[in-house]
């Protein structure tokens, strides 16, 4: 496995990545990917096996707070999990945004995705309190515009 920067020829890869996220992921428009792989293809992964992409990990780094790195997307092709795909390319987005001078990572998942929570704790992320629970995940209503409550997890860099 080779994890790099997205690059534009990569781009139908993550697309049909993408199709296969439902319901927690789903792909994005052919020129948001081609504005990632411009413009933020330094925290924008992607893992790639014998040229094929298995894995995403989109990020970006805060204008407005540019401690903060908020990671948009993360997804391993299902064939290809518990693999190290994931840890990869989290791992690989963490070193960058320390790199950029960054102190925190962040990100979200929908409600009753358990399989996220499981995976962002065991990569040492801390589910932020907000201000209700589903099956023991902490949410914050609203979080992401109306009607949009999300579990919001973070990972800070020490010292």
């Amino acid at each position: 496995m080779i994890i790099e920067a997205l690059r534009v020829p990569l781009i139908p890869g993550v697309i049909a990545l993408t199709e296969l996220g439902a319901p927690y992921i789903t792909p994005r428009g052919y020129s948001d990917y081609w504005l990632y792989a411009e413009l933020f293809s330094s925290t924008c992964r992607v893992a790639l096996d014998g040229g094929r992409v298995v894995g995403i990990a989109l990020g970006f780094r805060s204008q407005d707070a540019p401690e903060d790195l908020y990671v948009q997307d993360v997804m391993t092709h299902p064939d290809h999990r518990r693999r190290g795909v994931t840890r990869g390319l989290v791992d690989e987005l963490r070193e960058q945004a320390w790199e950029l001078g960054c102190r925190r990572l962040y990100l979200t998942s929908k409600p009753g995705n358990s399989a996220a929570h499981k995976t962002w704790e065991r990569l040492g992320f801390t589910n932020i309190r907000g201000d209700s629970f589903i099956d023991g995940v902490s949410l914050i209503t609203d979080y992401k515009g109306p009607g949009q409550t999300r579990a919001v997890y973070e990972l800070v860099r020490e010292g």
